[in-house]
């Protein structure tokens, strides 16, 4: 794993800024520790950090072919990379390295831009071909791996994150006032997208290539669920064998390293499975790790340890105490170098610093709840289709007015008011925007009052909802729920589950994989019919039944928790006086972004119990501890 960056002038006459570009290289030491490298020549600069995973000892990048006319540099894993290899072998290609990363190299050199059709793995790479002065970045298919870039006056700056990008003085530190609404929407800035104008994260599954002719960016791999919607024979028992099958074959490929190697244990389905399926490839060598809560409301480790010891597996776990969390939420800007509401960021980080006192690479369940419709929200539509069918609308506003918001606030995790005033909140709208909703922070009701005159002006008409609606067109299936896992992996997986992982793992340089993302189990989980995944009312119903000869009865039966925090409590108690200071009037004002009446109107209320504003305000807490350390003065203009 590293981090990688560079600098391609369209004009090679036009010296590279050997400063700027040791300048990005340096602002990413946490993605690569063991290792870092460069090339330049006229006009280009590759730059990278490296973390050792493969090849330990030979793998230095930039790699490059035989002529030295193809450079590469890389983050990230190909996991089919032997085999690739030695189709490339047999077609003549010639390898100095035991790395992945030259496979990339010599499979550009096969295959062209069409190299990345052939590759199994999580990938941000650029290869720069010095015969055709042609620069090439790919991003992997589901948008594990990230990549930034931006272009101005002829010069393409790129990184593995947004902060390398920004150390080119090219860059202005300007606030991009539409990523701004969709952040405020979504607690995460969408792709393409970033929180900084003229700067665009390369969305999953897409190649930007820049050469003489300018820049064009283009996908190559696109999600259909089109084909769970076709006519089935196959049983249920079939799929679940499939699935079985699939999931040991994804973790089998990502078990592939030369430095120690465990999981991440919540006790959930998802992580669950992974450590069983670990547990039969290597038996008696997985070590896994969880955090415990002291708040029993959120805590899962008795789960995880229940796991681990039906299994036989090495177990760790560490507890974060509200004396950690202080220490860590001033450190987010450092995490994360774009703003994001996701409060189980905090936790991620921790358990992900405690894994590597032990390992340098982790395993993670990401993804199944996004394949296999393992959210609540997928209930939550099916019972909203037949609330709305059999109960007149007077009635349903009234509900909403007279019962459901007047329930007593509870502070705990997930409880019955918070889901019941979330689930009328998505009467009245289409599916799309009552997803969102459901999902999200602010509605745009709410970010008109909460955004100044100044900014709304600025903003003009701009959707909130913009890219939600894109992407809810672009979906080739016609099942509403199928609909909403296209939609959950376009954006929520990859805007927040994915970039908080990312962020989370290499500020510690770990190395965290996704086997259920692996494209062996993406490409069956997209062929499953929604039948199999919702049954009912039960979510991921194949997995649980795929997994019944592996799990106990009672993991099997869990609903899902969340990796979340007590924040709700700790915004009263020991954050009190954090959120007091930064949502002061003086900032509010100064910053000229926020209305400061409507935001210390959200805090009275949350801290009087009134409301469970924890939502809202930790998505403004994030925004304005990273907005401290990224924007200047007169950033919006």
């Amino acid at each position: 794993m590293c981090g990688i960056c560079g600098i391609v002038n369209q004009d090679p006459q036009r010296p590279v800024d050997l400063e700027a570009l040791k300048a990005m290289n340096t602002t990413m030491y946490h993605r690569g520790p063991d290792d870092d490298g460069m090339f330049v020549d006229k006009g280009v600069g590759l730059a990278m950090r490296r973390l050792a995973i493969i090849d330990v000892a030979g793998g230095h990048q930039p790699v490059h072919n035989e002529q030295q006319t193809v450079w590469t540099v890389f983050n990230g894993e190909i996991y089919n990379y032997r085999e690739l290899n030695t189709r490339l072998e047999a077609q003549g290609h010639q390898f100095y390295t035991h790395t992945d990363t030259e496979t990339i190299v010599h499979a550009y050199e096969q295959w062209g831009e069409g190299c990345v059709d052939h590759f199994n793995g999580m990938y941000g790479f650029a290869i720069w071909d010095s015969v055709n002065r042609k620069l090439l970045l790919a991003r992997d298919r589901m948008g594990i791996k990230p990549l930034y870039y931006a272009l101005s006056n002829g010069t393409l700056v790129f990184g593995s994150e947004l902060r390398a990008v920004l150390a080119h003085p090219v860059v202005t530190r300007r606030l991009n006032l539409h990523a701004l609404a969709e952040y405020l929407a979504c607690e995460y800035v969408p792709s393409p997208l970033s929180i900084i104008e003229g700067v665009h994260k390369l969305p999953p599954g897409h190649i930007l290539v820049f050469d003489a002719a300018g820049l064009r960016v283009r996908p190559y791999w696109e999600l259909s669920l089109a084909s769970s919607e076709e006519p089935s024979v196959r049983t249920e028992e079939e799929y679940a064998e499939e699935l079985r099958d699939r999931l040991r074959e994804s973790v089998r490929m990502e078990l592939m390293s030369d430095v120690p190697l465990g999981v991440f244990l919540s006790g959930g389905i998802d992580s669950s499975s992974l450590a069983a399926m670990m547990s039969q490839i290597t038996p008696g060598q997985v070590q896994s790790f969880s955090v415990r809560f002291e708040d029993q409301s959120f805590d899962e480790s008795s789960y995880a340890r229940q796991v681990a010891r039906h299994l036989g597996i090495q177990h760790s776990e560490t507890t974060l105490e509200p004396r950690v969390m202080l220490e860590l939420v001033p450190k987010l800007p450092d995490i994360l170098d774009e703003p994001m509401g996701d409060s189980s960021l905090i936790p991620t980080y921790l358990l992900c610093q405690f894994a590597r006192q032990y390992v340098t690479v982790a395993l993670g369940g990401d993804g199944g709840d996004e394949l296999l419709a393992g959210y609540d929200m997928m209930p939550g539509h099916r019972l909203m289709n037949s609330y709305q069918r059999f109960v007149p609308r007077p009635v349903r506003r009234l509900a909403a007015s007279t019962l459901v918001n007047r329930l007593p606030v509870s502070m705990n995790n997930l409880t019955f008011d918070f889901k019941a005033k979330r689930f009328v909140d998505g009467d009245g709208v289409s599916p799309e925007i009552r997803h969102q909703r459901w999902l999200g922070s602010f509605t745009p009701e709410q970010i008109g009052q909460l955004l100044t005159k100044d900014v709304r002006s600025a903003l003009g008409s701009a959707d909130p909802y913009q890219t939600v609606r894109y992407h809810w067109s672009r979906c080739n299936a016609q099942d509403m729920l199928n609909k909403v896992l296209y939609l959950d992996t376009k954006m929520y997986l990859e805007g927040t589950i994915l970039t908080k992982l990312d962020r989370a793992s290499m500020a510690v340089s770990l190395e965290a994989r996704v086997p259920l993302l692996n494209s062996t189990f993406v490409e069956f989980a997209t062929r499953v019919p929604m039948k199999y995944k919702l049954k009912g009312m039960t979510t991921k119903y194949l997995f649980r039944k795929a997994m019944q000869p592996l799990l106990p009865a009672n993991i099997l039966g869990r609903k899902k928790k969340g990796f979340n925090m007590p924040v709700a409590k700790w915004l009263n108690k020991e954050l009190r006086p954090l959120v007091t200071d930064v949502f002061s009037e003086s900032r509010l004002r100064q910053r000229g972004i926020f209305n400061p009446q409507y935001v210390t109107g959200l805090l009275q209320e949350h801290q009087s119990g009134r409301k469970d504003n924890r939502k809202l305000l930790w998505t403004l807490l994030a925004f304005e501890l990273w907005a401290d350390r990224n924007l200047y003065c007169g950033s919006m203009a």
